[in-house]
């Protein structure tokens, strides 16, 4: 065997950079052994998928869902304004929001019976969830991320490897900034960790001090980027999904040349599964530490500075325009995560304390600024029809307000919240479902987790029936339950 230097680090592909670099004998087996497999499925609607997730979980009330006319108890300090589509009010803390309001699909009927931290619940089509599984992201119970089935089934289509990550997480690994415990998510499971997205990482400060989780007990101020950054923040590609800094591209593409040779000598090897799945993840690491479009795309400086401002110059907002920047690229599916900072909670939406300061000063104005220019600038450069984009999060919160905490409470509530969609197919200007009068349960057409999932794949082309194998290579269904929601569609 012939071995090529390199340290054992893991790549965000799930290969090691040894793997990456070393040839022997099962480097000659090709991807060109995977037959390309017919879709059996519509014609895609949305070409890319961009997946933001606001984790903690907003509130419907003073999101997408006030109750204007319920008791003070329930409706809160802050009201409801009109929208772009008659007859629809949200939040007063959304205003711009409120403008593009018919280019939006707003579900205030989303449902399932979790009231917990369930991100890989909602993010997967796992059939239950427990506590236990919050913190355990490896846990051998848990099903694929979204963006690692659509990888995973467009490689399969595809039958070689893609020229771009087709599955990217922004701005950094999923929960790895904040002091808890990381959290179970957008991981690839059983489908193997060649199928984690590619993880993109910030170089900045914040320069903000963000309202506190507990204004009576937290001590630390918190300057979180998700609140603000100067205009030097910028994103990198994670630790490992890069050349080895001793390895110059000159040196990497000889040896990516000579594993080709390789490859084209020995086509006659058994086909084995395990050495198509190592070869393969290569070919995918390949691709990646090889592409200049990549780090183009993860730029923003070279948007001007009215664009960069256009869409809030806060962490969440540069991540939703480097997700806009990453689908003109090519990527298929882009994740932003809105996720803790700093001590537990600093830059996370689970206000069971200081609720509405830090809703009016902090989460409503940085959420409003950037969703809206996200939808607004898809839609002018004529991406929005072909762009499908999620914005969801793990549960909702409680209509009764807690008025024991300063600045007030609304604890996890999962019977029923609220969820907004655009693009790709999606429907403009509808409201689909409705809760109670005080926005406790659902009213009318509960839609689930796994069904965004199943309306979701199937605007991004694969059929209802689509499965991806377990384990055992059993055939599981890759929304799980979920059906496919025609309400939701155009």
């Amino acid at each position: 065997m012939l071995t090529l230097s390199g340290s054992g680090k893991r790549l965000c592909s799930g290969v090691t950079r040894r793997e990456l670099l070393q040839i022997g004998a099962i480097g000659g087996l090709g991807l060109s052994s995977l037959q390309a497999r017919p879709s059996g499925g519509p014609a895609p609607k949305a070409k890319s998928c961009i997946f933001v997730f606001l984790f903690g979980s907003p509130p419907q009330h003073e999101t997408f869902d006030p109750k204007p006319q319920a008791p003070r108890e329930i409706q809160g300090e802050m009201s409801a304004i009109s929208t772009s589509v008659p007859g629809l009010q949200i939040g007063e803390g959304l205003p711009l929001t409120a403008t593009i309001a018919d280019r939006l699909t707003v579900v205030r009927s989303m449902t399932h019976q979790y009231p917990i931290h369930c991100c890989a619940y909602v993010m997967s089509g796992m059939p239950t969830y427990s506590i236990p599984l919050e913190t355990a992201p490896r846990d051998p119970q848990h099903w694929p991320f979204m963006g690692s089935v659509v990888d995973y089934l467009d490689a399969r289509q595809r039958g070689q490897p893609s020229a771009m990550p087709n599955n990217v997480g922004l701005p950094w690994r999923f929960c790895s900034r904040g002091t808890s415990s990381n959290q179970a998510g957008p991981y690839a499971a059983f489908l193997g960790n060649g199928y984690d997205p590619f993880w993109t990482d910030f170089q900045g400060q914040g320069t903000v001090v963000v309202p506190a989780l507990n204004a009576e007990t937290q001590t630390e101020q918190v300057l979180d980027p998700h609140a603000g950054i100067d205009s030097l923040g910028h994103f990198t590609l994670a630790d490992g999904c890069q050349l080895p800094a001793d390895l110059s591209p000159g040196r990497f593409d000889a040896r990516r040349h000579l594993l080709g040779q390789f490859d084209a000598a020995r086509p006659t090897f058994d086909h084995i599964a395990e050495t198509f799945r190592w070869n393969e993840q290569q070919q995918r690491a390949f691709s990646l530490v090889s592409s200049h479009r990549i780090r183009q795309a993860l730029d923003v400086d070279r948007e001007s500075s009215s664009t960069r401002t256009r869409y809030g110059m806060t962490l969440f907002g540069q991540s939703c325009l480097a997700a806009r920047r990453l689908v003109e690229a090519g990527v298929r599916f882009v994740s932003v995560f809105w996720d803790p900072f700093g001590p537990h909670g600093a830059s996370v939406w689970d206000t069971h304390a200081n609720h509405f300061p830090r809703l009016r000063n902090y989460l409503l104005p940085v959420f409003d600024q950037s969703w809206s220019a996200l939808i607004s600038d898809l839609h002018d450069r004529g991406l929005l029809h072909e762009t499908l984009v999620l914005c969801t999060s793990e549960h909702g919160r409680t209509p009764q307000i807690d008025s024991g905490p300063r600045g007030g409470a609304r604890h996890h509530w999962s019977r029923v919240y609220s969820s907004v969609f655009a693009g790709g197919g999606m429907a403009e200007g509808r409201i689909v479902g409705s809760s109670d009068a005080i926005g406790g349960d659902v009213a009318d057409t509960p839609i689930s987790p796994k069904d965004m999932q199943a309306t979701a794949y199937h605007l991004l082309g694969f059929p209802e029936d689509a499965t991806i194998p377990d384990p055992q290579g059993r055939p599981l269904r890759i929304a799980g339950s979920g059906q496919i929601r025609p309400e939701l569609l155009r």
